[in-house]
């Protein structure tokens, strides 16, 4: 055989063949037709597609307020939105002291765990549960208790009616 035409024995060939085999790997097309990298690469995205789907649908699902619950604390508050709340607890960081069921994260250990609250007599130690007394209290702890560990955080009139909503919530 001719060298001229024998491209084996070509080693500039070779490496362009080796060059040419790294682009196409990264382009996720092989030079025998395949396209096995490119298959794989859209399982992977469909499965994490997938797990997301199945995340998202937890946590709506998870949404245990019940309408008839949500209007209960709005009548109860005066106006509070139960649902609001659970997002303000967050917002204004009462996760990080306290223990909140149905809030993620609120696993707080400074503050008293929050759970069943509606149910309790009296709010920081001394005041009648009351929703307006709660109301205030979320609003500004240091006014109903000087020496209390609980920051004032700026709480306004609609977000502290919105938290209180959604802890006369909880059970």
């Amino acid at each position: 055989m001719d060298p001229r035409w024998n491209i084996a024995a070509d080693s500039s060939f070779g490496f362009a063949c080796q060059v040419d085999e790294r682009i196409a790997e990264s382009m996720a097309i092989h030079t025998h037709g395949g396209t096995e990298p490119l298959v794989r690469g859209k399982d992977q995205v469909r499965k994490k597609l997938f797990l997301v789907w199945i995340v998202i649908t937890l946590l709506v699902g998870c949404d245990r307020l019940t309408q008839t619950e949500v209007k209960r604390a709005a009548a109860l508050t005066g106006g509070g939105n139960a649902r609001l709340g659970r997002t303000d607890t967050r917002r204004y960081g009462c996760n990080t002291c306290h223990e909140i069921p149905g809030v993620p994260g609120a696993r707080g250990l400074i503050g008293p765990p929050l759970t069943g609250i509606g149910q309790r007599y009296y709010i920081a130690g001394e005041l009648s549960n009351t929703p307006d007394n709660l109301i205030r209290w979320i609003q500004h702890p240091k006014q109903v208790e000087a020496h209390t560990a609980m920051p004032e955080m700026g709480v306004t009139e609609q977000d502290s009616r919105d938290i209180a909503a959604y802890l006369y919530t909880l059970r």
